[in-house]
Order: structure tokens, then C-alpha cells, then sequence
């Protein structure tokens, strides 16, 4: 993708991809809740006319590449093009005529279940996500999304909202929010903070192929941020923990929320993204990981076969 491609995306259409809805319309302006912080009044304006936007808050706008900068805390004219276009499969055409939309939401019809189908488990299984352990910490949606059917995993978050992935989407069913895993019985100390639940997933999934019998899964409270921009509320729910391990990605805007908790908690924070050094993101280790046994694995077996065999000796007759 280039800077031109990259320009033609409708702001409003990328916000929305990203889980964003505007709050109100005012001519040719949406407004929406700034996605740098939490806030209740919006701030955040698109010009739809114009394709740029303007956040008050920050006092600052532009286009698409400078909403990417903000959104992603790099200056990085390549990563942010690769950023936009990684997010180009799930940007569609949005309509958000507000008279539409009180009559007819963007998502109809909602039904939650166990989550079952072979297409959303194949999902996770090409994810190198463990599936026993997606079954129980996620759901299966049934949606329309204007007028046509549609079925998702659901990753329920503390409002009463969903993160939303399939093989062909990303998003989120409002309202967008932090998920908080309290464990039961005695209070945890120790709180494990992820910026996305497939890296929650990965790490779960981690935890038990290393140590099958004894994982310690239940040994920690866990936080999933869905979105940087909840970095403020993920600060507000952590303030009861001793110990804080951050596992974002290895980005500026994963970066960037780290030092935020480190500075509002300062020596109980740990940043563990050294573990998966290298990678973006824990689901990028895992996966990654993954293949290189694999082929390990083909080279070794591979060798095997190659190998000659020892010619057998013909016995002498002696002397």
C-alpha cells in the first residue's frame, strides 16, 4: 500500500473497523469518543466531506496517516502504511445516517452460544490457539450486519460488549470496554495485562503445552485492554495488584501504554514483552514458534531418510 491508497480510506470506515462508532452527526461532521482516551463527551470529529479528522483533546487532526501515527505512537511512514493496510480486509462501506441507524443498528438480532462451529475453531487452530481453552473463555455470536447473517467468536468485555473476529472481520459489538478475569476466592496480588485476547489466548495456551499438569492458569487475575485507547480504565482496575506483568506488542502504541501503567505504578510494574522479543505480539510468538519446530522437525526427519546406509561388511575367510 502507498500513501495515495492509503488516503482514499474513508476515516470513518477505518475508525469502524477498529471498533469505533461516531456519538452524533453534525452536517458533514461525526463525532466520536476520542480512541486516545476514555471520555465521556466526544471530542473526536471526522469531516466526512473532507476525510480528516480533529481531536480537541489533543489539539491536533489530519488525515489517515496522521490519525495511524497517533493511533500506533510511531512517526514510521512504512510501519504505519503496513499497519493501514493489515487492517484493509476488514474495512467496509459504513452507513452511519443517524436516522438509520436508531432504526436499524449495525448489529440485529444477536444471539450468543457455546462457541462450536468447525469454521471459528479452525480459525483458532490456524491462530495455534488451544481450542478446549477458546471454548471456555469465549462465545459464538449470531448477528446481522445489514440485513445478512453473520457468525463470529465473541470476546465478552466488562460492559456488556464483545470483541468480534472471524477468518474475514474484525471489530467489536459496542460498547467497547477493558475485560477483567478475576479469579475466584482469596484476591489475587499478581495481575497479567494483554493488549488483545488472542494474546491471552496464546499465553493460556503457552502455559499449558509447557506445563500440562501443573499451568498455573488460575494463579493470577488477568486484564485484556481490547484497545490501547482503555489504557486509562486498565490503570484504574490495576491499582489493587502488587505485581503487574505488561505483555503488550512490541510497537509504540504497546509501548506507549506500558509506560502509562509504569508511571502511575511505578516498581510493580513489569514489562515481560523481552519474552517474545522479536515478535509483534504473543499470538506472532506463538505461531512463530510453532513453525520453526515444524520445520526443525521436516529437516530432522528429512535427514533420516538421506542418510546412507552402512554397507555390510563381507565376512573374510581368514587367513
Amino acid at each position: 500500500m502507498n500513501i495515495d491508497t492509503a488516503k482514499q480510506i474513508p476515516i470513518l470506515d477505518y475508525l469502524h473497523s477498529l471498533g469505533y462508532s461516531p456519538i452524533k452527526q453534525q452536517g458533514n461532521s461525526l463525532w466520536y469518543k476520542s480512541p486516545f482516551r476514555e471520555e465521556k463527551e466526544p471530542s473526536f470529529k471526522v469531516n466526512t466531506d473532507l476525510n480528516l479528522w480533529f481531536d480537541f483533546g489533543l489539539g491536533r487532526g489530519g488525515n489517515i496517516l496522521s490519525l495511524a501515527k497517533e493511533l500506533y505512537s510511531t512517526d514510521s511512514l512504512p510501519y504505519l502504511l503496513e499497519k493501514i493496510a493489515s487492517q484493509s480486509p476488514h474495512i467496509r462501506p459504513v452507513d452511519f445516517s443517524f436516522r438509520q441507524q436508531r432504526s436499524e443498528p449495525s448489529f440485529q438480532h444477536l444471539e450468543v452460544r457455546e462457541l462450536s462451529h468447525p469454521a471459528l475453531l479452525r480459525y483458532l487452530q490456524g491462530r495455534e490457539i488451544n481450542v478446549a481453552l477458546a471454548k471456555i473463555e469465549c462465545k459464538e455470536l449470531h448477528f446481522t450486519n445489514n440485513g445478512k447473517p453473520f457468525f463470529a467468536i465473541g470476546f465478552p468485555n466488562i460492559d456488556g460488549g464483545y470483541e468480534v473476529r472471524n477468518s474475514f472481520f474484525k471489530g467489536c459489538i459496542a460498547p467497547k470496554s477493558i475485560t477483567h478475569i478475576r479469579q475466584q476466592g482469596e484476591p489475587k496480588d499478581t495481575c497479567f495485562v494483554f493488549e488483545g485476547f488472542m494474546d491471552y489466548l496464546s499465553f493460556l495456551t503457552i502455559r499449558v503445552e509447557k506445563s500440562p499438569n501443573m499451568p498455573c492458569l488460575d494463579g493470577q487475575d488477568y486484564l485484556i485492554l481490547n484497545s490501547t485507547s482503555k489504557v486509562n480504565k486498565a490503570i484504574d482496575a490495576l491499582g489493587g495488584y502488587e505485581h503487574i506483568h505488561c505483555m503488550l506488542d512490541n510497537d509504540g502504541a504497546g509501548w506507549k501504554a506500558t509506560n502509562a501503567i509504569r508511571n502511575e505504578y511505578s516498581y510493580r510494574v513489569r514489562d515481560s514483552s523481552f519474552l517474545y522479543k522479536g515478535y509483534n505480539d504473543l499470538n506472532e510468538y506463538l505461531c512463530g514458534e510453532r513453525q520453526k519446530k515444524q520445520v526443525a522437525c521436516q529437516h530432522n526427519a528429512k535427514q533420516k531418510v538421506e542418510q546412507p546406509a552402512v554397507p555390510k561388511q563381507k565376512k573374510g575367510r581368514g587367513i
